[in-house]
């Protein structure tokens, strides 16, 4: 499926969505911080292997406003790198730092 970048509230509201029929995946990425780029390598992996769960990114520092915006509508406390789960528009489950794994991706999306 690949991972999608969102650059507007527009593109996060469209890609939310698609959290109606099936989870959906977002990732928060810090492009100065490598932590942020250690765990983005792991939601690579992920997304590379994941069939049916749309995966998107936001770059933090370019897109803070977005960044902001999504923390607030999710109602999760903003951190990068972090993954926020989406289901039914909602979030279910997040995890920042060191615990984005590919594994834990892997078991949010599948329900566990």
């Amino acid at each position: 499926m690949g991972i999608s970048d969102l650059r507007s509230e527009a593109d996060f509201h469209d890609f939310l969505r698609q959290s109606a029929d099936r989870p959906v995946l977002l990732f928060k990425h810090s492009t100065r911080c490598p932590l942020s780029a250690a765990a983005l390598q792991e939601f690579e992996a992920y997304a590379r292997s994941a069939e049916g769960v749309p995966c998107a990114r936001v770059l933090v520092i370019e897109q803070r406003p977005l960044s902001g915006f999504i923390a607030e509508a999710a109602g999760v406390r903003h951190e990068s790198p972090q993954a926020i789960l989406f289901r039914n528009g909602r979030a279910v489950w997040s995890a920042s730092h060191q615990a984005v794994t590919r594994e834990a991706l892997a078991r949010a999306s599948a329900g566990e």
